[in-house]
């Protein structure tokens, strides 16, 4: 959410607006509803009167496109807004609202506000009241001439109080969730509500763009514009690459009006160098090396928000902070998504107060809320993209003129270099794009259900208001038969149960849920975010503190500690979901495992790195980083070579092992992962073998215990598939992924959350505990029905599908084939491991060896490398290996033998 930053009102829009709305409703073919016009039935005047009132006290002054978006809202348009952070877009587009749809107040003693008008989507709903307070000052602006609008939010955060009072009536102006708007369209009385809203605004578009609840907000848009064809949708983004894609996705149509915020705002983006850049690096090698230097700048800030990618890089960084620095406990925080609802609120009204002066967070912070007193923001390792750097640095600096400055802090050599190669791509506007999911039927078939709750609907003319979304356009009618046969008896193999008959058609003709316990059921499970089984950590006796993967408990015994909340937990034991736990001290802890830890590299930021490696090679060292590493990169030329876009290399080295081909094609490690399994299934087709396979973002390893011919094969099985027949080149490309893939196993995974959020799966009504083994056992059973009785459904092919898209990525590795297909393939035989293949190398010995074992042949191996490269420098013996083993791979194995020192414990969050 945006400072609290109004710009003057500016002049009246023009007529258009009325001519607009009556154009669309002539396409739609509906009548609109009886509704005053944006002109008729208010006083300009009186609203321009006070808000330039309010202005004027605050010394406040419009940007162009504010304007912009004012005058095409009084039109009657949609749209999207694209900003900076902090630049002052929801004021553009809430005091737009208010101007087009304020109405004067009438001569009665207590005026009643006017019905739901603006309904305000936030993705998170921590961002609720946050928005909401913002959203409320100018309506106190509005002074006695203006009817008073009421103002609330709802989500799963809201009071049974106040939701109980809104179920009477709801506020003029309503900030929810996407979830929470789905609930309400399954209310029976779902188009009196909502069916008087005349505007919806989508804030942080981008965070929604790209996943099912993106889909879920196209889908309930629909539904409102069925019962207000003049509906205005605007989105508002600060980091989108597609702005023309999104917005289409958003209003399902190309009509739309496009404002670019151009706002002069500063952003320093730097890093945080070591001393030096170790020549042979390793995932994670430098550990916590930087600490110092992180606390001297954050020494010198007034307050600082650390970024991790991981909780449990949080939760590491974190603690590591309050040994160096007993004295900041109480002034420094922790904050992430597992944490209990009431710390993190307790920090982030000390982050808006400005009484912290650190707080180390995970994406939980990256949206929205405002912490004006942030000066500053480090990132610890890889910002992985463009956008999510740019959204970040946002943070700070957060409000109009203010300057945004964030510092990469690497914990890889190479990692350096995405510093230089970030900054580039921004200075030259390049940002990552964001595609809606296409046709997710799991989605559709809970919306199914959703609207046979909300007054039921008709077949006919649901699908046609479904394919007005940009998701499913292109649904054909048997897809949508197909979905109308699951929704009213679970498809063919399950017609027999009654609890798959969700919904039928009635002696009318109109779709409705048969049966309340089923439409109880369908509402305590309405949305689409799908997360493993959680277990609660709580004191004995005592407060809750937050939630951990049930996976990482059930590894642990009592007397078992593990480090959460910024405090070291002793087991104590395990009951009904809820992990019950004691203060400890005088252990070392094990740092709890969540699931969706690594994140890939970006093609965006991924190729600005091979043009900052390109320039290294020309002996370009423009950027402090890139002087950083040269040492590295200068021995990985000598030994090898470095990539450039134009060149795709490869490096082929013999050891005891086995045979080793390390490819650098600088795609991520999604798309390295589809790659390597794909050679290393075409290499076996000419002699069968067996690989070892490593990846990271830079490149993969493919380890063969025999010998393989890799200059006579490598070209061969690098190309791209040719169609034969009547199946094209694509389709064979899918195929072999397939083949090359544990894809059952992989597609079943992907399974358990399709058959979660299409209704198979029942999660349990609030307060129900349910294990992911049940979760699991569930979805395995209708796995194996549906693949035995009924193998064409679609659900299951919507699990291959996801798999490809989203866990292999498989445009991206199309892409890359069609890029390697145009590139020089360098094929490079080493004498030994070079700085690029030594980390793959690394990644190989932690599958197969303890952490003391490849602590021991790191040590070593960097100790020969370096005398090979003419160093004298080493990694800092097998104890100092030994600590940076965590920084390499998320979570941890069996509970750490206990720690010599013992530290006095802090209280840094508050009682519980």
């Amino acid at each position: 959410m945006d400072p609290a930053f109004l710009p003057p009102l500016p002049g009246e829009g023009g007529g258009g607006g009325t001519r607009r709305i009556k154009d669309q409703l002539l396409v739609e073919g509906r009548v609109p509803p009886s509704q005053p016009s944006p002109g008729r039935g208010r006083s300009k005047t009186d609203v321009k009167a006070a808000l330039d009132a309010w202005f004027v006290s605050r010394g406040w002054k419009p940007f162009k496109f504010q304007r912009e978006v004012w005058k095409a809202i009084a039109e009657g348009r949609s749209g999207m807004l694209h900003a900076t952070t902090g630049a002052g877009k929801t004021y553009a587009v809430w005091l737009g609202a208010l101007m087009a749809f304020s109405q004067a107040r009438k001569e009665t003693a207590r005026p009643a506000a006017p019905p739901l008008t603006v309904l305000w989507l936030t993705p998170m709903r921590a961002l609720a009241a946050d928005t909401l307070r913002a959203l409320k000052q100018p309506l106190e602006a509005l002074g006695a001439e203006v009817r008073p609008w009421s103002s609330g939010a709802r989500s799963g955060d809201t009071s049974s109080a106040e939701r109980s009072a809104q179920n009477t009536r709801l506020p003029t102006v309503l900030v929810t969730t996407p979830e929470s708007l789905s609930l309400l369209l399954a209310r029976a009385d779902a188009s009196e509500v909502l069916g008087r809203v005349r505007m919806v605004v989508v804030d942080e578009w981008h965070e929604l763009l790209g996943n099912k609840r993106g889909v879920q907000v196209q889908l309930a848009l629909a539904r409102l514009k069925r019962w207000n064809a003049g509906l205005a949708v605007w989105g508002m983004s600060a980091t989108l690459g597609n702005l023309q894609e999104a917005m289409h996705a958003l209003l399902g149509h190309e009509d739309g009006v496009l404002v670019q915020g151009q706002v002069p705002k500063k952003l320093v983006i730097d890093s945080l160098l070591p001393g030096r850049a170790e020549r042979f690096p390793w995932g994670g090698h430098l550990g916590l090396t930087m600490l110092p230097q992180v606390i001297e700048e954050i020494a010198a800030s007034s307050t600082t928000l650390v970024f991790t990618n991981t909780r449990s890089q949080a939760e590491i960084w974190y603690q590591a902070m309050l040994e160096a620095k007993p004295e900041w406990a109480g002034t420094i925080a922790l904050h992430h998504g597992s944490l209990d609802r009431a710390v993190r609120e307790w920090v982030e009204l000390g982050l808006k107060s400005g009484e912290l002066k650190a707080v180390v967070c995970t994406s939980s912070l990256d949206l929205g809320v405002d912490f004006l007193p942030v000066e500053r923001v480090l990132q610890i390792g890889s910002p992985k993209g463009v956008a999510r750097l740019l959204q970040r640095a946002g943070r700070s600096g957060h409000a109009p003129g203010r300057p945004s400055r964030i510092t990469l802090v690497p914990t890889h050599s190479i990692e350096m270099v995405e510093g230089a190669a970030a900054r580039a791509a921004i200075a030259e506007g390049h940002i990552e794009a964001r595609q809606s999911p296409d046709q997710p039927l799991d989605v559709l078939v809970q919306h199914l259900v959703t609207v046979a709750l909300g007054g039921g609907f008709v077949p006919d003319d649901l699908y046609d208001e479904v394919r007005g979304t940009a998701a499913y356009a292109a649904l054909s009618r048997e897809s949508w038969q197909w979905c109308l046969d699951f929704v009213s008896q679970g498809g063919q193999s399950l017609a027999a149960y009654p609890d798959y008959k969700r919904a039928v058609p009635d002696a009318h003709g109109v779709w409705r849920v048969p049966d309340a316990r089923l439409a109880r059921r369908h509402r305590m499970n309405i949305g689409t975010i799908v997360s493993d089984a959680s277990m609660s950590v709580q004191y004995l006796g005592g407060g809750k503190i937050g939630s951990v993967e049930e996976g990482f408990v059930a590894r642990m015994k009592p007397g078992d500690c593990f480090l959460f909340g910024g405090r070291l937990l002793e087991l104590v034991r395990i009951h009904d979901m809820t992990a019950w736990v004691r203060r400890a001290s005088g252990k070392r802890a094990a740092v709890p495992r969540w699931n969706g830890g690594r994140m890939p590299l970006s093609n965006t930021l991924a190729d600005a790195v091979v043009e900052q490696l390109a320039l290294a090679g020309g002996s370009h060292y423009d950027s402090p980083e890139l002087r950083c590493v040269r040492p590295l990169l200068e021995i990985q030329q000598q030994w090898s070579a470095l990539p450039t876009p134009q060149t795709l290399l490869a490096e082929t080295l013999t050891t005891r092992e086995g045979s080793h081909l390390f490819l650098y094609p600088f795609a991520g490690r999604h798309v390295h992962l589809g790659l390597a399994s794909l050679l290393a299934w075409r290499v076996a087709q000419h002699e069968a073998r067996t690989f070892s396979i490593a990846v990271n973002d830079y490149g993969f390893e493919l380890l063969s215990a025999t010998e393989v011919d890799w200059p006579a094969l490598l070209p061969e099985v690098l190309r791209l598939p040719q169609g034969d027949g009547d199946t094209d080149a694509r389709t064979v490309l899918l195929h072999e992924v397939l083949a090359s893939l544990n894809a059952g196993e992989l597609a079943q995974r992907r399974f358990r959350e399709i058959a979660r959020v299409s209704g198979l799966i029942f999660q349990g009504y609030p307060g129900e505990k349910r294990s992911s083994k049940q979760l699991q056992a569930s979805s395995s059973l209708f796995w194996e029905v549906f693949r035995k009785y009924d193998p064409q459904n679609k659900l299951l092919q919507q699990a291959e599908q996801e798999l490809l898209a989203q866990e292999l990525e498989i445009g991206r590795l199309r892409a890359s084939l069609e890029r390697i297909a145009t590139q020089q393939l360098v094929l490079k035989p080493i004498a030994r491991p070079t700085p690029f293949s030594f980390p793959l190398m690394v990644e190989l010995f932690r599958e197969k060896l303890s952490n003391e074992n490849v602590a021991d042949r790191i040590a070593r191996m960097v100790e020969q490398l370096e005398k090979a490269a003419g160093g004298v420098v080493t990694a800092g013996g097998v104890e100092r290996v030994k600590r940076t083993m965590a920084f390499g791979q998320e979570g941890a194995g069996k509970p750490p033998a206990p720690r010599r020192e013992r530290r006095r414990p802090s209280r840094p969050l508050p009682p519980l």
